[in-house]
């Protein structure tokens, strides 16, 4: 039996699978924390990677592993390969200035022609989250650690490139889905971008060609073996038998990871809200709402994420004061429209729509609106709203949605799985739960052995389909919120 590793390094914490590479069986599996915030020292990954593998036993039996990572997340290397600076991740909105100036730039001016230029050059309209509005921030704000650039990579490359254990930044690699969210990446061409990346860092094009940037790998290119690594808890590992994938970003893993086929869509409810369409052409949204990213097969992944997903529920329950049962009992209890209780999750700002500095609101409230019940059902309604609004934005980019299939910690929140297909306007797809993205990692390890133009078809496991009459009243009223929201 052949044995297969996959890793999701997340925002929130790092989970391995291991499976076999011919079934897709589950033999074993754990995880560890990451500590909270929007930037971090890649260090913590390192320790969480290392405890993972100490805690499944290590990985002799283990023939190859990919690692699906966080996207965006920006990682600066000296000349020695050392970390310049603590990591800005995804969530972070410091850059969101740094992302308006860009497009100004590229379009001379004009926003509306720079946000135009930069979807066709990479895809997508920069906004705070893509990695390149960070190198424009470390410019203007760190001078001497952006002086200091030999190398930039994501999340999942530097966890690759330490699993390698080289120390060469030379050896350093990635792949199409997760060099498609650095805004510096032509998914398309399959080239970066490096006058984009010259004019983040405010550096001459000649002068940023002395950057390294990670090698782009295919979908099912074998980056390196391991090598011998210490991990944090002082455990000794050999890992030079070791295939290493490519990896890729954690929406292109989930994707993969489901077995998601052009034409197909899923809704994410984690950290952050992420809908994702499998798609065999790009698209250039020059609205800035649908960022087009490749996914982890050869495609492409037109992709709506907010900055607000599951944790809107969790802080509506931490202030209801209740436990998750008794959340879901309160927001069921209610009934549709939550008795005109409107609520709009822009929590931490937001992506999509692109407003970095809103915060949310709650409107309606009236003596006989605001009750427990009607404020749990308005979180809940608001956040599915949220996601209805990235659907309808990918629909937009003329890619057809008839269904979802919805993933993410959110799913086990009862409320948002049973109101999801009347807020979402669509039948809804629940997989059998699972970790998509280490899944999606450990599928394409599995392909790296086998080879061939396809990955391996991993038997599905089950799939719960819910159906209901679209709710259109309560989305009309989220929208008309929204556009409160987004006023100020």
């Amino acid at each position: 039996m052949t044995l297969v590793a996959g890793i999701d390094s997340s925002t929130q914490s790092c989970k391995i699978v291991i499976r076999e590479s011919a079934t897709g069986a589950l033999v074993r599996e754990a995880r560890a924390s990451h500590p909270d915030g929007t930037e971090t020292h890649p260090d913590h990954w390192w320790r969480a990677l290392g405890e993972v593998i100490d805690a499944v036993g290590g990985l002799d039996d283990v023939a190859a592993l990919s690692v699906g990572g966080q996207q965006h997340g920006m990682v600066l290397l000296d000349g020695d390969g050392e970390v310049i600076r603590p990591a800005l991740l995804w969530n972070d909105t410091r850059s969101a200035d740094a992302a308006t100036q860009l497009i100004a730039e590229l379009g001379d001016g004009d926003p509306a022609k720079g946000a135009r230029e930069w979807a066709d050059a990479v895809g997508s309209v920069l906004v705070a989250s893509l990695t390149i509005t960070k190198l424009r921030w470390v410019a203007d704000n760190e001078p001497e650690a952006a002086a200091r650039i030999a190398a930039i990579c994501l999340p999942h490359d530097w966890l690759t490139w330490r699993l390698r254990g080289t120390g060469r930044l030379e050896d350093l690699t990635t792949d199409r889905s997760d060099a498609s969210g650095t805004g510096y990446f032509d998914a398309v061409s399959n080239e970066y971008r490096r006058d984009l990346l010259a004019l983040a860092l405010r550096r001459a094009p000649e002068e940023a060609s002395g950057i390294i940037l990670p090698r782009v790998l295919g979908p099912h290119e074998v980056a390196g073996t391991g090598g011998r690594i210490t991990t944090a808890a002082g455990g000794d590992h050999d890992l030079t038998h070791l295939v290493l994938g490519p990896g890729c970003g954690d929406n292109a893993g989930a994707a993969l990871g489901l077995g998601l086929a052009p034409g197909q869509t899923s809704v994410s409810l984690g950290t952050s809200g992420v809908v994702a369409a499998v798609s065999a052409t790009p698209t250039h949204d020059a609205s800035g709402l649908v960022t087009g990213f490749a996914d982890a097969t050869g495609a492409f992944l037109p992709l709506a994420c907010t900055l607000n997903g599951a944790r809107v529920l969790d802080a509506a329950k931490r202030v209801l004061g209740v436990d998750y049962e008794e959340f879901d009992s309160l927001a069921l209890a209610a009934e549709p429209g939550a008795a005109g209780l409107v609520h709009v999750p822009y929590l931490e700002g937001e992506r999509t729509p692109n407003l970095p500095e809103a915060t949310g609101i709650l409107t309606g409230m009236t003596l006989a609106s605001l009750t427990p019940e009607n404020y749990a059902r308005a979180a809940v309604e608001g956040l599915l709203c949220l996601m209805g609004a990235c659907l309808d934005a990918v629909r937009a980019q003329g890619v057809e949605i008839s269904a979802v299939t919805l993933v993410g910690g959110g799913v086990r929140w009862r409320c948002a799985k049973e109101l999801s297909p009347a807020l979402l306007g669509v039948p809804v797809d629940v997989p059998t739960p699972g970790e998509y993205v280490a899944d999606g990692a450990a599928k394409q390890a599995a392909w790296v052995l086998a080879g061939g133009d396809e990955p391996p078809a991993w038997a599905p496991g089950g799939v719960e389909r819910l159906t209901a009459e679209p709710q259109v009243e309560v989305r009309a009223a989220y929208d008309d919120a929204a556009r409160l929201a987004a006023r100020g």
